[in-house]
């Protein structure tokens, strides 16, 4: 008989590791809490209106090991139509600044320049780190299962830029813009604005933008619950069971060896291997009664900084509004909606461009803003009723502020909250990407292991600071990896 891997959460982490399961030939079986896979990844229709919650761009669309899950996977097929937009984002100032931010380096740089030709050098200078990064190539295998020809191919190829990790690992964008030392206003208070008000990685934003360079990191059309949908398709194809609107409250643990799961209805699953896929926090607190820890695991959940929840408003207009960029950020801060008093504003993200989110001559247009776990805690189901109506109320005003006349137009409004994501996904304080990528944290990942816990691999965001889906995806296919480890057998990926 196959050995048997039990997946907790079907999001793409729980994904990734069924369809590795059944491909390396073992019984797999995802639980899933929400009535649908993806987790995170998801969206949602109104009225023929289809309101998505994630997916913005995928590292991995062109090229490199990210790329090799997404064909493994299923999410990216011949099928699959890949749009690269030229501008990433339009930022405006509330005296009316704009500032664009394009994702052709020789393009941004040469309009950066003519933004700011006092700052030229310091521009040459970030522009060429950002090109630098491009060397980065994420590891196809996990820790201790790297030969050591990969990991030395690996160290050559990233010499360019081995300079950056020593002089950036361990600094912010606040610190690091004061190194480039930006002379011009409008240039330095957009940056600021936008990376430097908080705690945010300087190699994180160094290479993000060399992923948008590289054109490996487009949009994919349909976005996040047609994507969700292939790699369920592909693992119930494989032979995996699924099962939905199932929470598991408990491993089951005997002699600090995992043997199972225990659903909130009391049924028990047995296994060979648990794999946790969930939140990382439901599971090593409370799944697991907080037994398998250290000393790194705790400072990360006690210490880390997380990703502030959002409120993401989502509007139904029965008209065409076209946009020359995806997203536009306006950074207004203390602007009052709901009960939220922004910090950095809120972004409106049109989604002209692509046909299969709104019925034809329509358009989807969402609003995001983030919201301080603290105001939605304790919120009461009386106040909760009450903010969403304000929220609504707040975020129609705006919108006919940018978009004058609009407000007939509007056929469907939809408030989704930091609640919303914790009932439908279990996320730890509705942080909806787990850890900052932080000065501090980039380059601590947590291990897929819990000490002194076997036949058990942790899966998801909460083991990278930054999160996001392609280490999501990447860490289900380490852990089935891990399990070919212990079972003596090759790993396959087809």
């Amino acid at each position: 008989m196959n050995k048997k891997v039990v997946i907790v959460g079907g999001g793409i982490a729980g994904l990734s590791a069924g369809i590795y399961a059944r491909l390396n030939g073992f019984d797999a079986e995802i639980i899933e809490m929400h009535s649908v896979t993806g987790g995170q990844c998801t969206a949602w229709e109104r009225k023929g209106y289809h309101f998505d919650y994630c997916l913005h761009w995928l590292v991995g669309t062109r090229k490199g090991p990210f790329n090799d899950i997404w064909k493994e996977t299923n999410v990216l097929n011949d099928e699959v139509e890949i749009i690269d937009h030229d501008i990433h984002t339009k930022i405006y100032a509330d005296d009316g600044r704009e500032f664009i931010i394009y994702t052709n380096l020789d393009k941004w740089e040469d309009y950066l320049r003519k933004l700011a030709p006092e700052d030229n050098a310091s521009i040459g200078k970030m522009c060429n780190d950002m090109r630098k990064s491009a060397f980065l190539q994420p590891y196809s295998n996990p820790p201790g299962l790297r030969k050591l020809s990969q990991s030395i191919s690996s160290i050559i190829s990233m010499m360019p830029i081995m300079i950056l990790f020593v002089r950036y690992g361990r600094k912010n964008c606040d610190e690091y813009f004061k190194i480039l030392n930006f002379k011009n206003p409008n240039l330095s208070y957009f940056l600021n604005s936008i990376y430097g008000s908080m705690d945010f990685s300087a190699l994180a934003f160094i290479m993000m933008f060399a992923w948008f360079n590289q054109k490996n990191a487009g949009y994919l059309i349909g976005g996040s619950l047609p994507m969700a949908k292939r790699m369920t398709d592909k693992f119930l194809k494989l032979g995996g069971t699924l099962r939905t609107r199932q929470r598991v409250t408990k491993i089951i643990v005997e002699k600090n060896t995992a043997q199972g799961v225990i659903l909130a209805e009391g049924t028990e699953i047995n296994a060979d291997y648990v794999i946790s896929a969930a939140d990382g926090h439901s599971t090593i607190f409370d799944m697991l009664e907080g037994k398998f820890m250290n000393d790194k695991i705790l400072k990360a959940y006690e210490k880390w900084a997380l990703f502030t929840p959002i409120v993401q408003v989502s509007f139904g207009i029965s008209t065409g509004i076209r946009s020359d960029s995806p997203v536009e950020s306006w950074m207004i801060k203390d602007q009052m909606i709901g009960r939220t008093k922004t910090k950095n504003g809120y972004s409106l993200m049109n989604y002209c461009f692509d046909n299969t989110m709104a019925p034809k001559g329509k358009t989807v247009i969402v609003m995001r803003y983030e919201s301080a776990w603290d105001l939605w805690k304790d919120i009461s189901a009386e106040e909760y009723k009450a903010e969403k109506e304000n929220i609504e109320k707040d975020a129609r005003m705006l919108m006919e502020k940018r978009f004058p006349g609009i407000s007939p137009n509007i056929e469907v409004v939809d408030v989704a909250t930091p609640i919303t994501d914790v009932n439908y996904t279990g996320v730890w304080k509705g942080s909806y990407e787990g850890f900052m990528p932080s000065s501090k944290n980039l380059m601590d990942n947590l291990s897929s292991t819990l000490p002194g816990l076997k036949k058990f691999y942790m899966a998801g965001q909460w083991l990278f600071p930054g999160g996001g889906l392609p280490p999501a995806g990447q860490s289900g296919k380490w852990a089935v990896q891990y399990i070919c480890k212990e079972e003596k057998i090759g790993f396959k990926v087809q």
